[in-house]
Parts: structure tokens; sequence; C-alpha cells
């Protein structure tokens, strides 16, 4: 198993700890950019067994942010197993895949909802709101 990245960001008043399951090293700089200036802490998983066994492991992790393209475990059938133990956190997919049966499939695994890369900050932060339900921001 890869060692997974935690990054807090320079406030201490962790509020939120988002799980990234995303092999790219690109998409993931991204993504920790885009979460640079809110208040959570973001821990990485490199591919869908990873991510399933740090959901199962860590009670603190609020939110799923899960690529459906990885190696070892795809997203689809990561979100699938996750399902079978914690049916309450809150699982987008985010994927380059912009077909419809991609989108459905995608949500009948279990997601919550579906972004289709690249997308924008707010959109992001937006989806994450509405499914922390969070007052004002996703993370503060």
């Amino acid at each position: 198993m890869n060692e997974m990245i935690i990054m807090n960001n320079s406030n201490d008043n962790i509020s939120k700890t988002i799980l990234i399951a995303e092999d790219d090293d690109i998409s993931f700089a991204y993504l920790e950019i885009m979460l640079s200036e809110e208040n959570c802490k973001i821990i990485r998983a490199f591919n869908g067994l990873e991510a399933i066994k740090m959901v199962k492991s860590n009670r603190e992790i609020d939110f799923v942010l899960m690529d459906l393209k990885m190696p070892v475990l795809n997203g689809i059938s990561a979100t699938y197993e996750i399902r079978k133990f914690n049916e309450d956190i809150p699982i987008i997919a985010q994927t380059a895949y912009v077909f419809e049966s991609d989108r459905l499939e995608a949500l009948n695994a279990g997601c919550d909802d579906y972004i289709a890369k690249p997308f924008r900050k707010h959109i992001f932060l937006k989806r994450m709101e509405k499914y922390l339900k969070n007052s004002v921001d996703a993370c503060h």
C-alpha cells in the first residue's frame, strides 16, 4: 500500500477531513490547491482499495472525492464496497468520463453526486457544502 499523504492547511482549527481517492499526481495537486484556503484536512488514497481501508479505519473522514478510474480497484467498485459498511458518508465521483451512462453507473454504485473533470473551485465547493450540510463554506 502506498503511503497516504495528509495535508493540513495553516489553520490549526481543522473542521473537516476529506479523503481524495486519486491516483494521478497532477489531479491531486489541483484538488489540493483548490482546498488550500479551506479549513480542512486532506487524506489521499492512491487507489480504490486504499480508499475502502481508509474509510473503514478512519472515522474522522467526513467526505470522499472518488476518482472513477484508478489502479488496483476502480472508484465504482470502491464506492460499492464502502456502501456495504457506511451508507452515510458523502461520496462524490470525479472523473474525466462525461457520458450519462458513466454518471448513472457512479450513482447506482452509491455515489451521492458526480462531477466531471476539469471542474471549477466554486462548483466543487458548492457540491461539498451541499453534502457536508455546513453553512457558508464546505470546510469553515
